[in-house]
């Protein structure tokens, strides 16, 4: 498929490209991106010419991975969003954003638009969000985004070669008042 445009009230969500490889090197060499992410560590510029020029194009091109970056209307850089299908209905959600730019909503905000575009272009019917205990930052934005947290999953994430427990959250197009793709029928008590 096309790669899809967006625009909230202050980003534009877009796409990256070879233009664009500089400044997802440069972001992420924060450390906190590298902990928390299971990007490589060390990020080399290699790491960022293979995400930007092959791993993104490849993923909308096979309908398997919709990245976005996160871009202020003068172009800087605020963050990376993508949703990866992991079964039919069903996406994983992953963000980062940069160092500079933390605690202004910006990812928030790209979540929230991100969400309500999977759900209406792309039919999925359930969005899980996934992040190692600890990280505290992306639990704030999945749970301001509406994620209801579902529990705790044991060794449930490989972080650079350790097995680590994760959070797990969902959101479902009801919570955004959006109709769904496929019935859903709730288990009852």
């Amino acid at each position: 498929m096309e790669p899809a445009t967006l625009t909230t009230d202050r980003l534009v969500l877009r796409t990256v490209g070879p233009q664009d490889t500089d400044a997802v090197y440069a972001a992420a060499q924060d450390p906190d991106i590298q902990r928390w992410t299971t990007i490589p560590s060390p990020y080399l510029r290699e790491h960022a010419r293979g995400f930007t020029e092959r791993m993104v194009p490849d993923g909308w091109a096979n309908d398997s991975m919709y990245t976005f970056g996160l871009f202020l209307p003068s172009g800087e850089l605020v963050g990376m969003l993508g949703v990866t299908r992991v079964s039919p209905g069903v996406g994983e959600i992953g963000f980062w954003g940069t160092r500079e730019h933390r605690g202004r909503g910006y990812v928030t905000e790209a979540v929230a638009a991100v969400a309500r575009w999977a759900f209406t272009e792309r039919a999925i019917d359930r969005l899980e969000w996934r992040a190692e205990v600890g990280n505290t930052a992306s639990r704030a934005v999945a749970e301001r985004t509406g994620f209801a947290m579902e529990g705790t999953l044991r060794s449930a994430v490989d972080n650079k070669g350790v097995r680590r427990d994760c959070w797990i959250a969902s959101l479902l197009p009801s919570d955004l008042a959006l109709p769904a793709a496929s019935p859903y029928l709730p288990a009852r008590p």
